[in-house]
C-alpha cells in the first residue's frame, strides 16, 4: 500500500508527498532543525489517499503539485481541514 499525503506546515503551506509508510513523513519533517527552516516545520496531517502501487502514488503526487491538482485538493478535502 502506498499513500499520497498532505501536511499542513506551521506557516500554513501544504506539503504534498508520497510514501509507503505514513509515519515516515512525520519523523522526516520533525528532524528539520535548521533555524531558517523552522517556519516550515510540520503542523499536522491534513489528509491522505491510499493507492495500490508506487507508480500510482508518484503520479498522484505530481498531479496534486500541479495547478489543477492543487485546486482540486483545496476544493475537495483540504479546505475543511485548513487551520487558520
Amino acid at each position: 500500500m502506498w499513500y499520497v499525503y498532505f501536511l499542513e506546515l506551521s506557516n500554513g503551506d501544504i506539503y504534498v508527498g508520497s510514501t509507503n509508510d505514513l509515519r515516515r513523513p512525520f519523523s522526516s519533517h520533525r528532524k528539520v532543525l535548521l533555524p531558517q527552516r523552522a517556519s516550515t516545520c510540520l503542523s499536522f496531517l491534513c489528509s491522505h489517499i491510499a493507492v495500490m502501487d508506487e507508480a500510482s502514488a508518484r503520479g498522484l503526487e505530481r498531479y496534486f503539485k500541479s495547478g489543477s491538482g492543487k485546486a482540486f485538493a483545496e476544493k475537495r478535502f483540504l479546505q475543511k481541514t485548513k487551520h487558520g
